[in-house]
């Protein structure tokens, strides 16, 4: 069975119901499962140490869930056009799976979620890519014979999955964004099935 691993960062919850959408995608291919993970939060000077697992959640990632997967998916916030500073701070502490090569050839794709429109969704989906890509990893995107993604009025783009918010949090995730999102799970594991990837 080829373990795809959604990792993500959500400090409201969209993000989260991104990652659930996306694992659904993940599911709908045969030989493919998900394997939802998070990260804890980080803080410029940390007063108590986070549990070994959260209250609430996907249980928090372990380099070795890197290491065992067929294939990635990343999902994070937008800070400021980029991707949130505890995801940021999980991949930066990745660097024996650089040095040995344990993600190479793995296919991977992005997702987030802006407040906004113009929040820097396109910027954090392309600045999630770059360590994948140090890595050596196979980035996969939606592409426009994805129906939704002509049709969609808020998140998605062919960089990855998204999810335009609100200011005060009041939107739900649309339908589009939803279909798009689980055609990024599917896409990934569809190529991580080809590719038929064991660690």
């Amino acid at each position: 069975m080829n373990e795809i691993l959604v990792l993500y960062y959500s400090r409201t919850g969209k993000v989260a119901q991104l990652a659930r959408l996306v694992a659904r995608g993940i599911g709908e291919v045969a030989g493919a499962r998900a394997r939802l993970r998070s990260v804890p939060p980080v803080a410029p000077v940390t007063a108590i140490a986070q549990p070994p697992e959260p209250d609430q959640g996907a249980p928090y990632a372990t380099r070795e869930d890197l290491r065992e997967c067929a294939g990635l998916v990343l999902g994070s916030p937008t800070r400021f056009g980029n991707m949130a500073a505890p995801l940021k701070y999980f991949i930066d502490s990745t660097a024996a799976e650089w040095a040995s090569g344990s993600l190479v050839g793995k296919p991977a794709g992005v997702f987030t979620s802006t407040s906004t429109m113009h929040g820097g969704q396109e910027t954090t989906l392309t600045s999630m890519m770059l360590p994948l890509l140090h890595h050596g990893m196979l980035i996969v995107g939606v592409p426009y014979t994805e129906v939704a993604l002509n049709r969609t009025l808020g998140g998605g783009s062919p960089y990855g999955a998204s999810h335009v918010g609100s200011v005060s949090g009041e939107n739900q995730i649309s339908d589009d964004e939803r279909i798009i999102a689980r055609a990024l799970g599917r896409r990934v594991a569809e190529i991580a099935v080809r590719l038929e990837f064991h660690p």
